[in-house]
């Protein structure tokens, strides 16, 4: 039986009211996702984890003390078994949530939280090289669409990609309701490989 942990990561006012609005999943279903894992957690024993990030005061964004970096108030209102503020995209970076989770002997982190691309799949690739297994809740995630020298994206391009890549190698993604039914029954959810992946594609093709 895996020894899960929720990891919601920056759930903060930003992206819903700040400079950052999430596109895809749009926020109206991926929030009430967000706070259902939460629930399930809270009602499996599954301890939960909130990660917040800081920039310095006077940043266009998430700086500390505005309310852009406040949690969105349905996220801070469930509370936590453990809150970290972190400066850089992994929850890991720069904090003590490695150790903790070894303490309490976790094998199995459930990712939620935003954005995909960025600080989740941060997280989520740290995570598998330390040898844990990871979940990744797709429906109570979401991004943002980029556009740069190197190209242009949309958000659900960005959301589905590495959504597809997360599944083919570093974490089972999967819903929030087939994670909750797969907590119910104490089971682990499985991720594809690479070989496979790739082959289905090419049959595809």
């Amino acid at each position: 039986m895996p020894r899960r942990a929720l990891i919601v990561i920056d759930v903060q006012n930003e992206y819903f009211s700040g400079k950052l609005p999430i596109e895809y999943p749009p926020v109206e279903q991926s929030l009430p996702n967000i706070v259902q894992s939460m629930k399930v957690a809270r009602e499996s024993g599954i301890p939960v984890v909130v990660v917040q990030h800081d920039t310095p005061a006077g940043a266009p964004v998430f700086a500390v003390g505005s309310d852009g970096w406040q949690l969105h108030p349905q996220v801070a209102a469930l509370g936590a078994d453990l809150v970290i503020n972190k400066k850089l995209a992994s929850s890991f970076a720069g904090t003590g949530l490695a150790q903790w989770l070894a303490d309490k002997q976790v094998d199995t982190l459930t990712i939620a939280g935003y954005m995909t691309h960025n600080c989740n799949a941060s997280t989520i690739i740290e995570a598998a090289h330390m040898g844990l297994a990871v979940e990744y809740l797709a429906d109570a995630s979401g991004s943002l669409p980029y556009e740069n020298a190197a190209g242009r994206a949309t958000a659900e391009e960005i959301h589905r990609i590495f959504s597809v890549v997360f599944h083919s190698n570093f974490a089972a993604v999967t819903t929030t309701r087939e994670w909750a039914d797969a907590v119910g029954a104490n089971q682990a959810l499985a991720k594809d490989n690479i070989y496979l992946s790739n082959a289905r594609a090419r049959q595809l093709a």
